[in-house]
This record gives structure tokens, sequence and C-alpha cells, in this order.
């Protein structure tokens, strides 16, 4: 059964997404929450693993919201920077070619269509051209306000991305709610002091404030001052 075949009952009531509340914002990861790319990213960093004589399951597990130079300074304690910085670059580059398989989460395109005149912003591990090849191949709009990995200094799980993407939209990071399916994403938004819709399974190990299997059933509503909150689902 896929994720999104996942009978929606598996999700606690008080887990769902309206357990969240009222806020101003939606802060959105790319890879894992709006687009499924995890088919490229196995493929390029299994690649990566071999030829450093790593394992790659175990590198996976460090990979996802990362940036990569991030993921290689953690397995490769010793290894100058610079290096990690430069093949960061070129990994980067054979991601932004390597487009097979890459499809939006299910419920992702309606999802991105109702929020279109809400405040929101895109906030990736990814750089402006490979955030931007996912989404396109992915079918899916691009956020006008966006923080990609040249507009940070620290990858998450470091705060930075989401602090300023709170910053630009002009709101508070209490204000803000962060979509995220990865470890180091939640560890990120936790650290910004915003709350968490954790998106898919992997983001259920990480308590996220609040969970859904895929965008299927994530509505937001907003009301006359402005305030957002995540819709109940319908009654079977």
């Amino acid at each position: 059964m896929s994720r999104s075949e996942t009978p929606a009952e598996t999700i606690a009531p008080g887990s769902r997404p309206e357990a969240i509340g009222a806020f101003k914002a939606l802060l959105l990861d790319m890879d894992g929450t709006l687009v499924n790319s995890d088919a490229a990213v196995e493929r390029v960093w299994r690649s990566w693993a071999v030829g450093h004589g790593l394992d790659p399951d175990e590198t996976l597990k460090l990979v996802h919201g990362r940036q990569g130079y991030a993921t290689m300074a953690a397995l490769l304690p010793d290894r100058p920077m610079e290096e990690n910085l430069a093949e960061n670059r070129q990994l980067l580059a054979q991601e932004t070619a390597d487009l097979d398989g890459v499809v939006p989460v299910a419920g992702a395109p309606a999802f991105m269509d109702t929020i279109s005149a809400l405040p929101h912003a895109l906030v990736t591990s990814a750089d402006e051209a490979l955030a931007t090849a996912r989404m396109n191949a992915a079918g899916l709009r691009m956020p006008r306000t966006r923080v990609t990995a040249e507009c940070v200094g620290a990858s998450k799980p470091d705060p930075e991305g989401f602090l300023k993407g709170a910053a630009e939209l002009g709101f508070e990071p209490a204000d803000c709610v962060v979509l995220e399916d990865s470890e180091a994403g939640i560890t990120a938004a936790r650290a910004a002091g915003m709350r968490v819709l954790g998106i898919g399974r992997r983001a259920a190990a990480f308590a996220p404030d609040a969970h859904a299997l895929d965008l299927t059933g994530v509505h937001v509503t907003a009301d006359a001052s402005g305030a957002l909150t995540f819709a109940p689902a319908p009654s079977a």
C-alpha cells in the first residue's frame, strides 16, 4: 500500500492538521513535502556513497532535509569543507539533470492552488536551479517568496532558513506553521519557534505537532481577520 493509499484512520484525531490551531503564514519544505523526489535523491546519493566507500543505506539516513555539503561534513568529518562545497555543486548539477520519477506528493497541486492568495514561502535545502527543476517536473507553481540554498549560510537543522522565510513574509516565527517531512527540517522549525505539520510517513517518527500522510486532506481556510486554520477532514 502506498503512502497516499494508507487509511486516514491511522492518524490519531489529536494529531490531525486541525490540531495546529490558528496561524498567519505557511512555510513549505519542498522535497518529500510538495515533491516526491526520493528516487532521484537515492540514485545520486547511493552513487556518491559507493564512490566514497560508505554504506549507501546509512548515508540516506542523513541526506533528507540537509544541504549536500552538510551531509558530506557529517559523513567525512576530516575532509576540508572546501571539498564538500565543491562536490556539493557537482551533485546539485546531477540532481537538477535527473528528474526521472520526480512527481508531486499526492494532493500537492490542489493544495498549492488553494493557498496561492495566502501568505506562504518555500524554504528548501535545494538551490534555485534544483528547486525550479523539481517544481516544474512535478507541475507545481513556484512560490514568489522562497528561501533556497543560496540564501542561507547554514543548512537545516539550523533554523536560519525558516527564520528568514518568516521575516520575508513579515510574520513572527510563532505565527508560522511549517510543512516538513524530514528530521532535519522538523528540528529546524522547532528551533525557529514554529509549529510543524509533518507530511508523509517519514515525518511521523519526529513528533511533529500534527501529521498528514500527504496533502490530499490538508485544507487551509482564512477568516475575515486573516487568521488561518486547517479545516477538519469531512466525515465519512
